[in-house]
């Protein structure tokens, strides 16, 4: 697989913000957002074996595969039954555009072309939220939990009034619950 980068940090968006966790950033993406916040292009070939062991490393046993796009990469589900062996839930975080293993323990999609997108009932949905009628997601997807997440535009002023619509969604529509970027937030990985 081609991997980006593996770290040790505090998830900060979503469901499982504040859980300690080990991040598997794979390489490349088979979308092109323009507000895409992560450098993923480069990375290194590492075996199933290496992914796994460098993983194992840290002291969390909370993985989360991350990209870019992880569903790109082959062997997805060797690298979700090795971690699996060494005692890891795990968590995939994913545009949905592509299937992905049965296996993995919580599915978080955050779908960027609804038109394209074949992961329509995930543990949790994450929309990227700039204003966007929300109608569509909650008719096509089946989610466990609905996690609205104000788009990051580089833009303080545009920043805070798309966090203030979302808070307004979330406040009329309760089955959502707001998700900040609180990495960003506190200054961490």
């Amino acid at each position: 697989m081609t991997i980006n980068e593996i770290f040790c940090s505090l998830q900060g968006e979503g469901y499982f913000t504040g859980v300690a966790a080990v991040f598997i950033r794979t390489s490349g993406c088979n979308l092109a957002c323009d507000f895409c916040d992560t450098k993923h292009q480069d990375g290194c070939e590492m075996s199933i074996s290496e992914i796994a062991s460098k993983a194992s490393s840290f002291t969390p046993r909370h993985a989360i595969i991350t990209g870019g796009e992880p569903a790109i990469q082959r062997d997805l589900a060797q690298l979700v039954e090795a971690l699996h062996a060494k005692g890891f839930f795990v968590q995939i975080e994913t545009n949905g555009t592509r299937p992905l293993p049965d296996s993995i323990d919580w599915v978080t999609c955050s779908p960027k072309v609804l038109d394209k997108t074949v992961v329509l009932n995930p543990h949790e949905l994450k929309v990227v939220y700039e204003g966007q009628d929300l109608g569509i997601y909650e008719q096509m997807f089946h989610p466990q939990v609905w996690s609205l997440q104000p788009c990051d535009r580089g833009n303080t002023t545009l920043n805070q009034r798309l966090l203030n619509q979302a808070i307004e969604v979330v406040l009329s529509k309760p089955q959502w619950r707001l998700s900040l970027q609180t990495h960003k937030l506190i200054g961490i990985k």
